[in-house]
């Protein structure tokens, strides 16, 4: 089956953004203008030594899915990982710049109250507490200032769950990109599980929600839970695959849930970025978060001729099999909406340091792997190699 190249622009959604990024291409790059974050002069404390760092994001589509799955199946705590993915796609974003300590954390939560009952509501705001405890074990301190929470229904069909995070750092402890031929690259795996998490993790992150929902969820769905999706979009993409919310696939010999697979909170990599950046600082050339645009999310930071060729990629996991076999997206439309089995990568051009932060994730019981390299090209570009499929994207 080809790929559409209609299918997400009918459902309103965009993995390159292109929008976005074409409105805020002449606004103010802030003091490091290829860091991954903005990073603002020191408008709290007025230090020239010192910068700051704001950051918004929320947990996207993720909630509807959370909402379906909670009315199917009563599991009240579906929305603590969407707590955890809220948070997660601030505090790894700012990891990428080298935050990872002392980030004030602020909530904004619009519902709509006819569906989101007081018990959600509850669970939402107190697993933030619970969740910023567990990252102060390890070394993380993240301090809650409140936030928002408002009834919204006029402009929210179900819930959205955003946060704002804030932090003051040390301009020369900045991590830039500045990512150059001889590089390796380090990925990090997004699936299985860490220390730090409860059970399996499919990997899904909050990037490509709307994809997966649509793609692999039974039209079913469409008729029982029609606050769940867009009623703008046509009806030949909602809905389209043959898998319910309580169907099983065998994972390492454990029956898992569609639905617990897609929802699985994203993975924070901060308990690894802290001793990372702490033992490689100079190291490190680039730390890229492989959100939004997937495998191709570097090429937002490249800035010469070189090609990042990822031709030794982890294995691919079962959830993004089953996304692409209900699909039908071809290899080139999944690697770039999707992270495909790796959330983060590490640019060094030390392969010391390389195989010292590979061990600093496997004792955390994350995967790593150096999965590519960076060369001089003709022409700035990504480059995927996948089960002898070479893929190029144009930077």
């Amino acid at each position: 089956m080809q790929d559409d190249p209609l299918k997400y622009d009918l459902r309103g959604v965009s993995a390159s953004k292109d929008d976005v990024h074409k409105a805020i291409e002449h606004l103010d790059k802030g003091l490091f203008p290829n860091a991954f974050c903005k990073v603002m002069p020191d408008i709290v404390g007025g230090d020239a030594a010192y910068c700051n760092v704001m950051h918004a994001d929320t947990a996207g589509t993720k909630t509807s899915l959370a909402y379906m799955y909670w009315k199917e199946t009563g599991d009240i705590d579906v929305w603590k990982g969407i707590v955890e993915d809220a948070i997660v796609m601030n505090l790894d974003d700012m990891g990428c710049v080298g935050i990872f300590d002392n980030i004030v954390l602020s909530s904004t939560i619009g519902r709509n109250r006819n569906l989101i009952t007081g018990e959600v509501i509850s669970t939402i705001i107190n697993y933030a507490q619970e969740y910023i405890e567990k990252l102060a074990d390890y070394g993380v301190h993240v301090h809650l200032a409140g936030g928002e929470t408002a009834d919204v229904g006029d402009i929210v069909r179900t819930i959205d769950v955003g946060y704002t995070a804030f932090a003051r750092i040390k301009r020369s402890e900045i991590v830039d990109i500045r990512i150059q031929p001889g590089d390796y690259i380090v990925g990090f795996a997004s699936y299985g599980q860490s220390v730090y998490e409860n059970e399996y993790n499919g990997g899904m992150g909050s990037n490509g929600l709307t994809s997966s929902r649509h793609d692999v969820l039974d039209k079913y769905y469409m008729h029982q839970y029609p606050d769940s999706f867009n009623p703008h979009i046509p009806e030949s993409v909602v809905y389209t695959g043959s898998r319910r919310l309580t169907d099983t696939i065998d994972i390492d010999g454990k029956a898992v849930s569609v639905g617990k697979l897609i929802l699985s909170p994203t993975r924070t990599y901060l308990p690894l970025l802290k001793p990372m950046i702490e033992s490689f600082r100079e190291s490190i050339h680039g730390l890229i978060h492989c959100s939004g645009g997937g495998q191709t999310k570097v090429g937002k930071f490249v800035r010469s001729n070189i090609a990042i060729i990822k031709d030794a990629l982890l294995p691919i996991p079962p959830l993004f099999k089953l996304i692409q076999e209900e699909s039908g997206l071809s290899n080139r439309e999944m690697f770039q909406v999707f992270n495909m089995g790796h959330r983060l990568e590490c640019y060094t051009p030390d392969i010391d340091a390389a195989h010292a932060m590979i061990a600093m994730a496997e004792k955390l019981g994350i995967k790593a792997a150096i999965i590519g390299r960076v060369v001089a090209a003709d022409k700035p570009q990504v480059i995927v190699e996948h089960n002898g499929e070479k893929i190029v994207y144009p930077v």
